[in-house]
Order: structure tokens, then sequence, then C-alpha cells
């Protein structure tokens, strides 16, 4: 989905996939999976990013599904507390780690 200011410029956008594996939480499989949520800066605060998110709701409820899943990094707190004001709820922190093997 995009998000495009008033030139027809992209400004924003959400990307969405079927998730076919586990997703901790979700109750149904497959489950949307938002994979990537942006929105320029300057436009940012504006309400652009929940019109994005109403959009893949939208979308996700025409299509049949119930869940929406999504993640963020631990790091970012922005991201995290947007998420929960838009109604997501936090069920789990992860750490992943990967080591070469030769």
């Amino acid at each position: 989905m995009l998000a495009e200011a008033e030139d027809a410029r992209v400004i924003g956008f959400a990307e969405i996939s079927l998730r076919h594996d586990h997703v901790d939480g979700a109750s149904i499989c497959p489950v949307p999976y938002l994979e990537g949520w942006f929105v320029e800066a300057a436009f940012r605060g504006q309400g652009v990013g929940c019109s994005l998110i109403a959009a893949v709701e939208k979308w996700a409820l025409e299509k049949g599904y119930t869940e929406l899943a999504s993640d963020a990094e631990l790091h970012n707190s922005v991201s995290i507390r947007l998420h929960k004001q838009l109604g997501f709820r936090e069920v789990d922190r992860n750490v992943t780690f990967l080591k070469s093997l030769k």
C-alpha cells in the first residue's frame, strides 16, 4: 500500500505478506504480516501512518483474515509505541542469534 502527497509523490508505504510459518501469538495461519511500514519524516504526525494501517486492516478483513501481525526491533521504542497506539498487543520479545559453521 502506498501513501501519496497531493503532487502524487510517494510519502509512505505499508508492505504486507502472508506468513505461512509459525507467528508468535497468532491463532490463524496464514496470517497477514506487516513486513514494513514507513512515512517520510516531513509527513509524520499527520495521520498518514494510521491511514496506511487502516487500509491494510480493510484489505485483510475483506480477504477473511481475523488477525494482523507485525514486529519491531527491541530498540525501536517509537515503532513499539505506535503499534500499541494502533491496537497491536505485544506477545513476545526476542533476540535472534546465528553462528556460521565452517
